[in-house]
């Protein structure tokens, strides 16, 4: 979920932020030289920046209050690069708080942590991972977008149980009561969300074959649809 407004404490908020910002920089200068190398880019940009938007906006109801939702960042980081994605997931995250009420200002540099660099990268990792093994397209652009999916939901626990610790148990206890909770609805969330981009993928690597060949990370899986 995206943490709301005000929730973490003062330095934790301050903390992420500051962890994100280097992040955010680099994804800006990184997405300048991609754009003025091939500025007939920047539509396809818009699309990947558009279908993270939609499905991170989508809350579903979990227990105990709380919410899931897919993120949408795994297709962005397969097309042009994970760190493309964390100034986009920056202004999808900004929009959302100001728009929607989803997430918030005080708490933007950890939601930008957990789903515009922790999730893009591990969709990247995996989507090479996979690819370099030989696998099919299909195969590694659902591992890359289920596991990014899951992996900023692993990262927003382990940041709610730094900032509240279990009586007891401490940040471990803490750490499983928040994961176990979003398991519940984010495990089939995140399923759906690498069939989904499987699906996205294959339509527009048949009917716009040709530029999605010349993007390098979509090349590393040679092409292979099934």
């Amino acid at each position: 979920m995206h943490i709301m407004e005000g929730f973490l404490p003062p330095a934790h908020a301050l903390g992420w932020a500051a962890v994100s910002a280097p992040f955010l920089a680099w994804g800006l200068r990184s997405m300048r030289r991609g754009l003025q190398a091939h500025p007939e880019r920047r539509m396809l940009l818009g699309v990947a920046a558009a279908f993270a938007f939609l499905l991170s906006a989508l809350k579903l109801p979990s227990v105990t209050g709380s919410c899931s939702h897919p993120t949408g960042v795994g297709l962005g980081a397969l097309l042009f690069g994970p760190a493309a994605m964390v100034p986009v997931g920056f202004v999808v995250l900004l929009f959302q708080a100001l728009l929607l009420a989803h997430g918030g200002l005080t708490t933007l540099g950890a939601n930008v942590f957990s789903m515009a660099i922790v999730g893009p990268f591990v969709s990247y990792g995996v989507f090479r991972a996979v690819a370099a093994l030989g696998l099919s397209r299909s195969v590694a652009v659902f591992l890359a977008a289920c596991l990014g999916d899951l992996a900023t939901y692993v990262t927003t626990s382990a940041q709610l149980a730094f900032a509240f610790p279990d009586p007891v148990g401490g940040i471990g206890a803490s750490f499983t009561k928040f994961a176990g909770i979003f398991a519940l609805t984010q495990l089939p969330i995140a399923i759906s969300e690498g069939l989904l981009t499987v699906l996205v993928v294959n339509a527009m690597a048949r009917f716009n074959a040709h530029e999605l060949r010349l993007l390098p990370v979509m090349a590393l899986a040679k092409g292979k649809a099934a």
